[in-house]
């Protein structure tokens, strides 16, 4: 394992994914909105149930939807990956019907989960940090988003 940007980490096949089940992550539930690429972000995580959690992200700029994500925190095997799908703001998918962008888990602290390229990061009960990298034009860049509970 080794950092990627600031606050992300590169998965290793050789050491794998630690030892993980849903339940570690239940303090990302909740519904989140923050600002970033330029819009506001809005996110919302269901609590574990079926050894899963749902989650969905949006971003509105221009007073338009751009795209959107639809997330699963799920268990596999001993441990749990992160996987998500793009949509365009029509539901018009980026990835192809079967495809799923993977990150695998590297390492699980106290509140903050480090996937590969995407760590979640609780700062406080209402506070939320996530940063994850992004490639554009072939060079990687970590993304900063600054989440705030909605109440």
């Amino acid at each position: 394992m080794h950092v990627i940007g600031q606050n992300t980490m590169q998965y290793d096949e050789n050491t794998g994914s630690p030892k993980a089940k849903i339940e570690d992550f239940a303090w990302i539930a909740g519904h989140w909105k923050g600002e970033a690429f330029g819009g506001i972000v809005e996110e919302m995580w269901t609590p574990p149930l079926g050894e899963s959690m749902m989650g969905s992200f949006k971003l509105v700029t221009d007073g338009k939807t751009s795209f959107y994500e639809l997330e699963i925190l799920r268990e596999v095997g001993e441990t749990v990956i992160l996987q998500l799908k793009h949509f365009h703001g029509d539901l018009k998918g980026w990835e192809e019907k079967n495809e799923t962008v993977d990150f695998p888990l590297v390492k699980l602290e106290k509140n903050k989960a480090y996937f590969d390229g995407f760590t979640f990061d609780l700062i406080s009960e209402n506070e939320l940090m996530m940063y994850v990298v992004v490639s554009d034009k072939g060079e990687q860049q970590e993304v900063t988003f600054h989440y705030t509970r909605v109440k």
